[in-house]
């Protein structure tokens, strides 16, 4: 299903106008469908351990639910079987066991059929990926996503959206009380996917024009200041946590210092939102173009083989000194999708050199041919690794790699591949 209209620019000796690379690109993302069928339980979806299978005690969590249902729901929307019932069963649990009924948004999990403390905590990052889930099974078609899409829409931006500052609130305790004294990069980050997702599903440019807002602090104010390092951390005053999680360096979502591959996966999102401003609108900020190439070489400078080997490593402190060597599946994923953003928006033959330089590394360091899925994390050496990340539970980062290459920078992933039949 390749993009009907690529980029003129791109030569044609492109990997993106290469039918095999097409074919390999649609051949990778079936291997990781089918690899990640297994996760579904009775109540959503949980991890999988490294051979793809799940564990005796495995637990529903919601932000993989969420993804799931995202990711399965454009599979089913593409024609490929198994699917769709995959993204219904996502959007049934959605809507009953996995949501807060007594006050509304969704608990982060269940453990043993109750959310834990910290499960019913409201946080931002699940709510953005669960607005995604339900924006895309409505492209789909998902029976009853529509009531999901209304309700997450709804309590995403009266909950979470803050108008004065123009970014997305963290998290707040069960009952929408003791709002945390945090301002995160990584869930405002994805909120900007998820509100272009919306913006598209619902016709309500409003959820656009926040996108922008929360690219022009965290990227073109902050980060364009500091020369593209993005700091991830702050508080409600806007100070920068310098020296947030120093205990906690391999902290899934909120490691200590900078993360590369974040740097990376903005630059791509701020080329997607530019088109989407073009697309509906007829103009966009040049800033966008500026700001994400400063990203994307801020990101690979930071990230690209710092001890020799390749790869993109986890994190960097406040002076680019490499603090968690080990390479995350999802750095590489995100590097990736950034390169062909950059290469479909410019041409420039350098993207087409790291897109190939990422797939190269790709596959032969993060494909598990002989247990499935992807090695979900490497060490310096790149060797297989689980101290980030102990099983193989995501599907989202590695699965819209395959995609992304073969679809328009806009509109976005389920409203492109609808369009593009």
């Amino acid at each position: 299903m390749p993009e009907s209209l690529p980029s003129l620019m791109l030569t044609e000796a492109s990997w993106l106008r290469a039918p095999a690379h097409l074919r390999w690109l649609d051949h990778q993302g079936l291997r990781l469908l089918d690899f990640s069928k297994a996760s579904r339980l009775t109540t959503g979806f949980g991890p999988l351990d490294h051979d793809g299978r799940q564990p005796p005690d495995a637990q529903p969590d919601t932000t993989l639910t969420a993804r799931m249902t995202h990711v399965y729901a454009i599979a089913g929307l593409r024609g490929l079987p198994g699917c769709l019932p995959l993204a219904e069963h996502g959007v049934y649990a959605l809507l009953n066991t996995l949501q807060d009924a007594r006050n509304g948004g969704w608990f982060g999990g269940l453990t043993d059929g109750k959310p834990s403390g910290e499960q019913a905590r409201k946080q931002n990052y699940l709510h953005a990926f669960i607005a995604l889930a339900a924006s895309s099974a409505v492209v789909a078609a998902v029976p009853a996503a529509d009531q999901l899409l209304e309700r997450a829409a709804n309590v995403w931006a009266a909950r979470f959206w803050s108008e004065s500052e123009g970014v997305f609130r963290e998290s707040f305790d069960a009952d929408w009380s003791d709002e945390e004294d945090y301002r995160g990069a990584n869930s405002n980050m994805h909120s900007v996917e998820a509100c272009m997702a919306l913006a598209d599903v619902t016709g309500d440019a409003v959820w656009r024009r926040r996108a922008l807002r929360v690219v022009e602090r965290f990227i073109h104010t902050y980060a364009r200041a500091s020369e593209y390092k993005l700091h991830e951390h702050y508080d409600r005053s806007w100070t920068c946590l310098a020296d947030y999680n120093r205990d906690e360096p391999t902290h899934p979502l909120r490691p200590y210092g900078m993360t590369p591959g974040h740097f990376l996966e903005w630059s791509h999102l701020l080329l997607q939102l530019e088109a989407a401003l073009l697309r509906t609108e007829g103009s966009a900020p040049s800033w966008l173009l500026e700001d994400s190439i400063g990203l994307f070489d801020s990101g690979i400078s930071a990230g690209w083989a710092r001890n020799g080997t390749p790869g993109v490593l986890y994190t960097v402190d406040e002076n680019l000194v490499p603090v968690v060597e080990n390479r995350p599946h999802w750095c590489q994923a995100e590097t990736l999708i950034a390169a062909a953003a950059l290469l479909k928006r410019t041409g420039h033959p350098r993207y087409e050199t790291w897109y190939r330089t990422l797939w190269n590394y790709i596959d032969l360091h993060m494909i598990d041919r002989r247990r499935g899925g992807w090695i979900q994390e490497v060490d310096a050496d790149n060797q297989p690794s689980a101290v980030i990340y102990p099983d193989k539970s995501d599907l989202y980062h590695a699965w819209q790699s395959t995609l992304a290459p073969l679809v328009p920078l806009a509109p976005s992933f389920a409203s492109a591949v609808r369009e593009l039949g």
